[in-house]
């Protein structure tokens, strides 16, 4: 998995008013209008994170299909095409949860 990918997710920084109004709808009124390009950078990523996730995926199984038929003898390939698909994949996973566990929570919120 691509590090400067997830720095660049895990350094998001939503400190103002305006950013945190194009997340919530018109929650907030103010006189600018804002893009939302926050909230679309932040998803662009993580369609990103789930592509990526799905390559390494992808080279694990075939690099797991060459194996088996013998067209290779490298064990390391194979090791480490496993070893990225499960990082990427627990990352991705981890990702998933911690959004859900926000979604609950601002669903349990009192208006």
């Amino acid at each position: 998995m691509d590090i400067s990918r997830i720095s660049s997710m895990a350094g998001m920084n939503i400190g103002k008013v305006e950013d945190v109004s194009s997340l919530t709808g018109s929650l907030f009124t103010k006189s600018e209008n804002v893009d939302g390009t926050v909230f679309e950078s932040f998803l662009n990523s993580a369609i990103d994170n789930i592509n990526t996730t799905n390559a390494y995926l992808s080279d694990a199984e075939n690099e797991e299909i060459r194996f088996a038929l013998g067209e290779t003898e490298n064990t390391h390939d194979l090791t480490i095409a496993l070893q990225k698909a499960s990082t990427a994949l627990q990352y991705t996973v981890a990702v998933r949860d911690r959004l859900l566990e926000a979604y609950k929570e601002i669903m349990n919120m009192q208006i």
